[in-house]
């Protein structure tokens, strides 16, 4: 059964189709890369997934459920997180808070607790740091050490980003929705987060889908890709044999006049 499955999915705002038909799956432990040129949908597919946007027509399955309807936190819940292509962090608390707020959902003591700073509530913030700070070690020196206590807003692009997708860890997902995730990133930088996106999958455990206009870092470590073109899938497949398809050469090209 597949981690995740879409059933064509159809979304339109007012007289634009944003996605028509789209069909997908997602097995246990893949990196699926979805590319295509701007405009092709790949980000409003990424907020049907995660409850930001409902479908007009079909649905979405994650782990042989239905989850259509269900809202943001709610999909959070059961185990799908996301970065965004535009940053979204709280830029004066440190990268450390950012990383222990998205577990807040799993407390099981409740806010009297939190100001008595009971045994249990103490234990539980505790196993929060630990959870916070095994997701940033994926990330090395450039997130830990003094960067652990320093606001979000003092650190390079690179690091936003970085902490973005700790975040998204930290939220206990099986699934990660990784939008233009090397995005800012000079070519040292965008080898890095090559690696430790596949250290995602492989130490963490982690299944990926991620969005992303790098072909190299695509073509690296993605077992399948998927191209969007106007909100349709127009091609699906190992990378070599996608990028040769005649189709997609068109999406990004344009028609050769005869």
């Amino acid at each position: 059964m597949p981690l995740l499955e879409l059933r064509n999915l159809y979304k339109a705002f007012g007289g634009l189709q944003a996605i028509s038909n789209v069909s997908l799956t997602v097995n246990e432990g893949e990196i699926v890369s979805i590319i295509g040129p701007n405009g092709a949908g790949k980000s409003t597919l990424f907020n049907l997934i995660t409850g930001v946007y409902q479908p007009d027509r079909g649905d979405i399955i994650f782990e042989g459920e239905r989850i259509n309807g269900l809202t943001p936190d709610k999909v959070t819940r059961k185990g799908i997180a996301r970065t965004f292509q535009n940053l979204r962090l709280f830029t004066h608390l440190t990268v450390l808070e950012n990383v222990l707020i998205p577990q807040h959902h799993r407390l099981k003591s409740g806010w009297l607790a939190a100001v008595l700073r009971t045994p249990a509530y103490l234990k539980e913030e505790e196993e929060m740091r630990k959870v916070a700070l095994e997701k940033l070690s994926f990330f090395g020196p450039r997130l830990m050490s003094f960067r652990l206590h320093q606001p979000v807003y003092v650190l390079s692009y690179a690091n936003r980003r970085r902490t973005e997708m700790a975040r998204a860890m930290a939220t206990g997902a099986k699934l990660l929705l990784l939008d233009e995730p090397s995005a800012g990133m000079n070519p040292k930088e965008t080898k890095e987060i090559t690696q430790i996106i596949r250290r995602f999958r492989d130490e963490g455990g982690y299944t990926i889908v991620l969005v992303e206009h790098k072909m190299n870092l695509v073509g690296e470590i993605s077992d399948r890709v998927v191209v969007l073109d106007y909100g349709e899938k127009i091609a699906e497949g190992d990378y070599k044999d996608v990028v040769n398809d005649p189709k997609v050469i068109e999406a990004y090209l344009g028609r050769r006049e005869e």
